[in-house]
């Protein structure tokens, strides 16, 4: 079974499902489609989905693909799932920018995610054999510095608006 899901930003995302269904998958799939009118066909499509209840949809998955939301990367990485990850773009108004992107290819680089940025490459590797992600899931005083710097920067100009100084 493949499990898709867009996140629960309001914004549809359109692309990836389209992509799901360009695909032409002959396998179980269920998808979770937020705001979305587009439904891949033959996926089994639901709006929102319980956080409990998504954890499950994870484990019985062969395949997990999700946009590049750090709660969704981090549920299929804490139940050993190697995410294809379909990142929301700021070039088609999916999102404010390009955070999801940018987080995606340093997971891809630490080998932790695999990274489709087109409908080709997304068809190609949900098609591939998936394997499983043995991964201790901890802060890593780097990447919580570096996020933090991230933040910082891009609320720089939003007055009232901060990130607390403490992790």
């Amino acid at each position: 079974m493949i499990f898709a899901m867009v996140g629960t930003n309001e914004t549809p995302f359109d692309r990836l499902l389209l992509a799901l269904d360009a695909a032409a998958i002959d396998e179980e799939m269920i998808v979770q489609c937020g705001s979305s009118s587009v439904q891949p066909q033959g996926a089994r499509c639901i709006e929102s989905i319980r956080y409990e209840d998504l954890g499950e949809f994870v484990r019985q998955a062969r395949a997990v693909v999700s946009h590049g939301g750090v709660g969704a990367i981090l549920t299929a990485l804490a139940n050993h799932k190697h995410p294809i990850i379909f990142p929301r773009l700021h070039r088609f108004a999916e999102a404010v920018d390009d955070h999801q992107l940018v987080f995606a290819r340093r997971l891809e680089e630490a080998g932790l995610i695999t990274l489709a940025e087109n409908a080709e490459h997304l068809a190609r590797t949900i098609r591939a054999p998936s394997t499983a992600v043995s991964l201790k899931l901890e802060a890593d005083p780097r990447l919580v510095a570096e996020l933090r710097e991230f933040v910082k920067e891009s609320l720089a100009g939003h007055p009232g608006r901060s990130v607390p100084s403490t992790a």
